[in-house]
């Protein structure tokens, strides 16, 4: 009986957990181990919660390819984002580790430096006059995720270009 009931879910709570997965998604992308998350809380039945989830990825509402792509994209333009703050940001999303490397791999040493720098340029407003500047430089870089080589030759690269 009890693998029967995990076969079909009720039609009422199937119901419920495919609203909140369309109320969900209409807000934002979701990884697939968010929405289960979400959906768990609501104290719905796993057999409803995989049903759910199957029916709006079937759909192509829900899929976790789209989510870390928009992710990474968003994160980098809008906020800066290097690829340790991504990547850690898909992991805690459940995103699978394989399509976080695909995601990431055309973050490489020269675009991440090119987004560092301009993360500086927006955060750091003239000359980075001396160490005291620098280091809340190098600071806000290492925080936003980028790597201590990257953070260091971009604000080596701002201090050289912004002293002339």
């Amino acid at each position: 009986m009890r693998a029967q009931e995990r076969a079909a879910p009720d039609a009422d709570e199937l119901e419920d957990a495919l609203a909140r997965c369309y109320r969900h998604l209409g807000d934002r992308e979701h990884s697939v181990a968010e929405l289960r998350v979400r959906l768990e809380r609501a104290k719905l039945g796993a057999p409803a919660i995989d049903a759910a989830l199957a029916i709006v990825s079937e759909q192509g509402y829900l899929d976790d390819a789209r989510y870390a792509r928009m992710l990474a994209e968003d994160r980098r333009k809008l906020d800066g984002w290097g690829a340790d703050r991504i990547r850690a940001r898909l992991q805690s999303a459940g995103v699978d580790r394989e399509l976080i490397d695909e995601v990431l791999a055309g973050h490489d040493a020269a675009s991440e430096l090119e987004a560092a720098s301009a993360l500086l340029q927006r955060r750091c407003r003239g000359p980075l006059r001396d160490d005291r500047e620098r280091q809340r430089a190098f600071a806000i870089l290492i925080r936003a995720g980028y790597d201590s080589d990257i953070a260091y030759d971009a604000v080596r690269a701002a201090s050289g270009a912004r002293d002339d």
